[in-house]
């Protein structure tokens, strides 16, 4: 008899939820999390936007200083990473080249906000060093990956590559292949493991010398096999007790 009646058609699932709309630039600055600091200084911050639920502001690079300032003193003590990008080649990005990243965490609220900086090629960008110690090597690596100088930083060199590196390896204009450092056409030059320093090459510290030559594949490592192994049965108790005797 069930199977006789009529099956009703499966219902339709419900629709998903429509995405919230996205906060403006005020609703954003107005946040709580942020507005000890936006309110008080308003004229630092051009633009504020939030994706997937963190905070980002867009500080005018005269402010840098003061701002990450306030807002350590407003709980974000924790300053997780400094880094750059090139947006050179970011497709419909038409303002300045690179970017600094300030990401900040508070351990009394749990939450990460990002402080965004944008600097033209050649630009320096004041050292936050005397805010927290840590910037120290942080901007040292966006100095060595990105050529982005530090005003105010206490020991800005390399601190990745060597100095006298030809280029910076971030940049979206670095060969992907890399360069060739001068070891390859100047081993009497260069010992094992080493690379050329300032004017050992005779050539401009900004000349790139790009490898033309063919790549060369390292190849992979043969296969790891395990030899078989034969089971020896282990002797019965009588036959070791006569062998003893």
């Amino acid at each position: 008899m069930a199977d006789e009646q009529e099956q009703k058609p499966a219902a339709k699932p419900a629709p998903a939820p429509a995405a919230p709309l996205a906060r403006t630039k005020d609703e954003v600055l107005a946040d709580p999390i942020v507005a000890p600091v936006t309110s008080a200084m308003a004229g630092a911050f051009l633009h504020a936007k939030e994706q997937v639920g963190e905070i980002s502001l867009y500080v005018t690079p005269d402010a840098i200083v003061e701002v990450c300032r306030a807002f350590k003193a407003h709980g974000f003590t924790y300053l997780v990473d400094l880094c750059g990008v090139d947006y050179s080649t970011f497709p419909g990005h038409a303002g300045e080249r690179f970017c600094v990243n300030y990401l900040l965490y508070s351990f009394k609220q749990n939450v990460r906000i990002r402080l965004k900086l944008f600097v033209a090629e050649g630009v320096s960008v004041r050292s936050v060093t005397g805010v927290w110690k840590t910037a120290n090597w942080h901007e040292r690596e966006t100095f060595d990956m990105f050529g982005i100088p530090f005003t105010g930083h206490p020991n800005l060199e390399r601190i990745l590559m060597w100095e006298g590196f030809n280029g910076h390896p971030l940049r979206k204009d670095f060969p992907i292949r890399g360069i060739d450092t001068g070891a390859r056409i100047y081993p009497e030059v260069f010992p094992p493991g080493g690379g050329p320093m300032p004017g050992s090459t005779g050539k401009a510290h900004g000349d790139v010398n790009i490898w033309k030559g063919p790549a060369v594949p390292l190849g992979r490592s043969p296969k790891g096999e395990v030899p078989e192994t034969k089971q020896v049965e282990a002797p019965q108790g009588g036959d070791e007790g006569k062998a003893d005797a």
